[in-house]
Parts: C-alpha cells; structure tokens; sequence
C-alpha cells in the first residue's frame, strides 16, 4: 500500500505548498522584521514548526480537488495549491496552542514553541519569568499564524470566479470556528467531573475530536477542494459524507498513538498523552470496563506529569486488559471502512478517485 509520504509527493504537490509556505513566511519576516529585529524570533520558531508536519490536509484538498475534475496545470490548479499552504498556516496556529494548552514539551521530535521560547529567556538570562515569557511568545506566534493563514488563503482565492471564491473563504471561516470551540469545549471536559456516566463521557470525547480535529483535519480540506473545482451541491454533501467519519478514524488514531506510539516515530515521549491526562474516547472506554483495582490505578495516574516508564507501561497494561484498545481499534476499522465506501461510491474522476481511496487507508493505518 502507498505510504502517506509517497502519496502526498505525487504531482509534485508537497513541493508546490513547501515553496508557497516558505514563500508567505519570508515575506512575513521582512514585514515582522521592519516592525522589530527581534520578532523574527517568532518567523524563525514558526519556520521551525512548519518544515515539519505531513501536509496530509492539503493533500486530501487538493485530490478533492482533481476527483472533482480539477486540472492538474494552470491558475485553478495554483489556487487549491496556495489553500493547501494556508491549511498549513492554520495547522501550526492550532498546534501551537493546543501545545500551550497542554504543557506539551516537544512537537515531532523538537521543543514546543513555548518551550523553545522559554529556553531562550533563560539562556539570555532576561528578567521575568522564562515560562510566562515562552508562553506568551508562543501564543502570539500562534495569532500570527492566524493572520498568516487568512492572508493566503484571500490571495488563494483571489481570482477564482466571485461565487466560488466566497464558498471557499465560508468553509474556511466556519472551519477556524469549528476548532476554537472544538478547543473550548476539550478545555471543559478536562475540567467537569470524569468517570461517572461512561456512555456520556464518551460522547463528549467524540463531540470534541469531530469539532477539535475531524473536521479541520479531513473533512473540510476535502469540501474546499470539491468547491474549488466547481462540484455540485450533491458532489459536495458526497464527499463530505466520506470525511466525517474519515476525520474521526484520523483522530482516535492520533488517540492511540498518543498512548501506545514509539517516541522514535511520533517525536513525542512514550505516553505523554497519559502524562497530559486526555480525557478521550480510549480513556473513557478503559473507566467503563476496568476491573476495580485497574480502575483506581488509572484514576489516580492519568494526568500525573511524573509519570516514569514503567508507570507508563503499567497503565498502558490497564487500557489493554479492560479491552477499550481492541474497541477503539474496532470502530476506527468501522469509521475507516464508512469513508472508503463513501468515496467509492461517489461521482470522482481518476486519478483523484484512487488516490483519495489510498490517502484514507494511510491516514489511519499510521504509526506518527
């Protein structure tokens, strides 16, 4: 099967974004820096951020984008290009909160902005905090991604013709707001009471993972592209069919890996999920179906940030026992096979057909 690096690289795709990011964030550290010399500091932290990542959201936009007839060369084709750079844009904003949010260390194998920035503050040996000024930095690097973003995804759409361009700007606008709340609404499960009701906590877990993730990550990048191209109203209630539940299978992955991912490949510490104490649909599982013993175990160390190894491996042999692993890896199998029968049966053209079909398998069978 097509590993989802061999897939994005196809027509020359994450070249054309690499160059369109690098292109925005040039351009904004010539701007940043006429303002201040020292705020390149942040386009130099967010170029750190963005030269990573798997450019798997303007992958899926813009093989939409060719399964609904799209053109492979010309100003159409550039315009989906510059959509897929600025849900690249909109990623690391997401992501550098999120890793504010979460007191997250490292992001794909390097310090977190916050922490990057931290670092900084106490090896110049400023005054002040060093933690409060690496958060501060890293939230407003984070708004200057938000700006960054909006930028292009106006030019992106500049010239397409007026009716599409303002339903992609809406879908892109709907999409921001989606992940604020998705955000919020994350921050409130950490914090309202856990372990009560099962089956209401993992609603709220799957509420948060469609609004928070499933739909930025899959399924809006799927619509934009249909749009892009011109697709009919049926074309785009289609594909957006397919990608909800592609979205969730995406997510509940990230979920597991979290969890059970090799750091070697994930770029983050084994378990730091556990660390983090994420209240997700893996979790809430486990509560449901521990023994006694396990259950008190997982209730007193989920969220411990000293959690060592082989408290690690002790929980991770919690999840396992009470069977929620085996039950997430099953409705990702569901979720998963929901959206391959969805593109299959739509109206898409080949190649965008296959590859959409091939970009789904590797989005959740993934081991980073």
């Amino acid at each position: 099967m097509p590993t989802a690096t061999s897939l994005v690289d196809l027509e020359n795709l994450r070249t054309d974004v690499d160059a369109r990011v690098d292109e925005h964030l040039d351009a904004l550290a010539r701007e940043v820096g006429g303002i201040g010399s020292p705020a390149t500091a942040l386009t130099d932290q967010a170029a750190v951020l963005l030269r990573g990542g798997k450019r798997l959201r303007a992958a899926f936009c813009y093989w939409s984008y060719r399964a609904h007839g799209g053109a492979a060369t010309g100003a159409e084709r550039d315009a989906v290009v510059r959509t897929g750079a600025a849900l690249e844009l909109f990623q690391a904003a997401a992501l550098l909160h999120d890793d504010v949010m979460d007191a997250s260390d490292t992001r794909r194998g390097e310090p977190t902005a916050h922490r990057a920035f931290e670092a900084r503050h106490a090896g110049a040996g400023w005054s002040g905090s060093a933690e409060r000024f690496g958060t501060a930095a890293a939230i407003l690097l984070g708004d200057l991604c938000l700006v960054a973003c909006q930028r292009e995804i106006a030019a992106a759409v500049d010239d397409l013709p007026a009716e599409r361009a303002a339903a992609a700007r809406a879908l892109f606008d709907a999409m921001q707001t989606e992940v604020v709340v998705g955000q919020y609404l994350d921050v409130l499960v950490q914090a309202e009471p856990w372990g009560l009701d099962p089956a209401a906590d993992e609603e709220r877990a799957r509420a948060v993972l469609r609004a928070k993730s499933a739909r930025y990550s899959v399924e809006r990048p799927l619509v934009l592209g249909a749009v892009l191209a011109g697709a009919s109203p049926a074309q785009v209630d289609a594909i957006s069919a397919a990608g909800l539940p592609l979205g969730e299978a995406f997510q509940l992955r990230d979920d597991v890996l979290g969890v059970f991912g090799d750091p070697s490949v994930t770029g983050k510490p084994a378990g730091d999920d556990l660390r983090e104490g994420k209240r997700t649909v893996l979790m809430a599982r486990t509560l449901a179906a521990a023994g006694a013993a396990d259950r008190e175990l997982l209730v007193a160390r989920l969220g411990d940030p000293d959690l060592d190894v082989p408290a690690v491996e002790r929980l991770r042999a919690v999840i396992d026992r009470s069977g929620a692993l085996a039950g997430v890896e099953s409705l990702i199998d569901t979720l998963a096979d929901d959206a391959l029968g969805a593109i299959a049966a739509a109206d898409l053209a080949q190649p965008g057909r296959g590859v959409l079909l091939d970009l789904a398998r590797a989005a959740v069978d993934r081991a980073a």
